[in-house]
């Protein structure tokens, strides 16, 4: 049976263009700033002809390197059932270890801390674009200076006002709109190239070499600066499920990769004949009558690009919620034909929140620029170690081969990554801090969860004394099914033995549901239900869902009367536990931490309410977890 993904229903043509307006938002719309930051003289390089060609050369084969052969021909490979982005790499890098103890602990800290970095990416690419296309208005006039930071925030509002609503809309326009962006600013570049022909010579990886050699630590120093040409490569990687490899590899190859070359070289040739463009090599290379709609097509390419990244937001924050790393949270569907459009009210605010403050706090795309590369950075050097154990362990390269494959392209990112930490104190420090922030409240959950459940298999009782226990005297029966869930399969549920105690009664038949959540993005239909018949009316259902997967219980429970196990919708009851997490003083996590996995468990949207279960159908009986 072929890999099962929903998503992949549409033409070709019609997944490259929603590819173009979608994957390539962000590193489409890096030109507005790379080059300017490439050769700013705070680096310390004199911008001359010579260090231009450098510094084109060093944009181009890091983009070759880095997006066309790690990104589009080597990670697109580590695909999980079709589904990339980091969590989904997590998910099989993990399980090719899973024998192995160390390895597996090794590779989950990773990847979460990779998960982590992501999310102050998707903090950063909003601010810095928006800000950076605004920015054209003062190329124009002054006068709009002190309005730039106001606008930016106006745009940043509207577009997370709109999240509620659904991408349908925008994603109707976002195809064709980067079309026309990636065509503008590849005549741009023409334009300028025209000026200075002699620029084409930068595609000599010789001129790079001595660009990042010969100029001592400035140097190493610029290398942030340059890799701020491909901090959209995560994208073309996380949104493979929506598009699958053919789509993006077609984008980047027949349009987006030359576009950006070429639109970089323009700016290099304009640097070459007028060294003062330097204050906005992009804006100045457009005619004086294209500035306004320039600003205009940028500002609807940088809300493309802002809407991909905070679409990546929801869909790593609901693999994160499946895989157990963050608490249950209001996930709405908000398209009845596109399963990845999704909204997490939670996270669009918060999100908001964060950017709103960068934007305001850092003030322009310069100072932003500081910040940004940490993030990106340490987000590909975290995929790249990851590679490395699948290449290994899931695809069974030999060892050679597998450090050979993946620790050329680790000691690229480790590069870049070392240099973007020069400028932790100039704003680096901002993307890390949110990344420890969001590091610590999942691994703390993914924790408390584990001592949760040890506890409560701890003090629970096992399924056969129970069955014994009715053998011996057994209860009165009374008419319906009564369901529980049951996420341990050799424990009595809580909600059970609370309910018998109680009223010493059981249901005509007792189900024990549980939710299994997969270390692949999705499953078959045919593979949802497994309905096992066990004694004294008891039965078990098991429901198996997708990291990617919408977990709707109450949809996948009806394929139960497929397979013969009829369920009277009136006549069933689901009852569940709802437990109040108590700290105690014994060996756990540390006390702040227990406080905050209490805070968290308190805060979680109920099972009922998550896995879309019958509200009128559903009973909460209280209970009490020590950890």
């Amino acid at each position: 049976m072929a890999d099962y993904n929903p998503r992949l229903n549409k033409p070709l043509a019609g997944l490259t263009l929603a590819a173009l307006g979608v994957v390539y938002g962000d590193i489409g719309t890096s030109p507005l700033y790379a080059a300017k930051e490439t050769f700013n003289p705070d680096h310390g390089i004199p911008l001359n002809t010579s260090n231009v060609l450098g510094g084109l050369s060093a944009i181009f084969w890091s983009l070759m390197i880095v997006v066309s052969l790690k990104y589009v021909i080597l990670i697109m490979r580590a695909n999980n059932k079709g589904e990339g982005g980091i969590m989904a790499l997590l998910a099989l890098a993990s399980s090719a270890v899973k024998d192995h103890p160390r390895r597996y602990a090794m590779i989950m800290v990773l990847g979460v801390f990779g998960a982590s970095l992501f999310y102050g990416d998707a903090v950063l690419t909003p601010a810095i674009s928006v800000l950076s296309a605004i920015e054209g208005l003062v190329v124009g006039t002054a006068a709009f200076k002190p309005y730039v930071v106001p606008i930016a925030v106006g745009v940043v509002i509207g577009l997370f006002a709109l999240q509620r609503q659904g991408t349908s809309l925008l994603g109707a326009v976002f195809g064709p709109v980067a079309v026309l962006w990636f065509l503008a600013i590849a005549a741009l570049g023409i334009r300028g190239i025209a000026s200075a022909p002699e620029v084409m010579r930068a595609v000599n990886p010789l001129h790079a070499l001595d660009f990042v050699t010969q100029h001592g630590w400035s140097s190493f120093v610029v290398l942030g600066a340059v890799l701020l040409t491909f901090t959209g490569a995560e994208a073309l990687y996380a949104d493979m499920g929506h598009f699958g490899k053919a789509p993006i590899r077609i984008a980047w190859f027949g349009l987006v990769f030359p576009a950006l070359v070429l639109n970089y070289f323009g700016q290099g040739a304009l640097l070459i004949t007028n060294p003062k463009a330097l204050d906005n090599p992009f804006y100045l290379l457009a005619p004086d009558w294209a500035l306004y709609p320039l600003v205009a097509l940028a500002t609807a390419a940088t809300v493309i690009a802002s809407q991909a990244t905070i679409s990546g937001t929801y869909s790593l924050t609901k693999q994160a919620i499946q895989l157990d790393y963050l608490p249950r949270m209001n996930v709405t569907q908000t398209s009845a034909r596109e399963i990845g459009q999704i909204y997490i009210r939670g996270a669009n605010w918060v999100l908001l929140f964060v950017i709103v403050a960068a934007v305001i706090g850092f003030g322009s795309s310069t100072r932003l620029a500081s910040a940004y590369g940490v993030a990106v950075t340490g987000t590909m050097l975290v995929t790249t170690i990851l590679t490395f154990f699948v290449v290994r362990f899931a695809w069974r390269y030999n060892l050679f081969l597998s450090i050979a494959v993946t620790g050329f392209f680790a000691v690229i990112d480790a590069a870049f990554f070392s240099s973007s930490l020069l400028k932790i104190v100039e704003g680096g420090w901002f993307p890390l801090a949110l990344a420890a922030i969001v590091f610590t409240v999942m691994t703390t959950w993914h924790r408390g969860r584990e001592i949760a459940m040890a506890s409560q298999k701890q003090t629970g009782t096992s399924f056969e004394s129970f069955l014994s226990t009715l053998a011996e005297d057994p209860p009165l029966r009374v008419p319906g099914t009564a369901m529980f869930m049951a996420g341990n399969a050799d424990a009595v549920p809580g909600a059970l033995l609370r309910n018998f105690a109680c009223n010493r009664i059981l249901h005509e038949r007792v189900v024990l549901l549980t939710v299994i959540v997969r270390e692949v993005p999705w499953v078959d239909p045919s593979e949802r239900l497994e309905i096992q018949t066990l004694t004294h009316g008891f039965y078990r259902v098991i429901v198996y869902f997708g990291f990617m997967d919408r977990p709707d219980v109450s949809e996948a429970l009806k394929l139960c009367q497929q397979r013969g196990f009829t369920l009277e919708p009136l006549q069933t009851w689901f009852l569940l536990s709802r437990a109040t997490v108590i700290s105690t003083p014994r060996k756990g996590m540390a006390p702040w931490r227990e406080r905050l996995f209490a805070a968290m468990a308190r805060n979680a949207r109920t099972a009922g309410d998550y896995f879309n279960l019958p509200a009128g159908q559903v009973i909460e009986l209280g209970t009490k977890i020590e950890i």
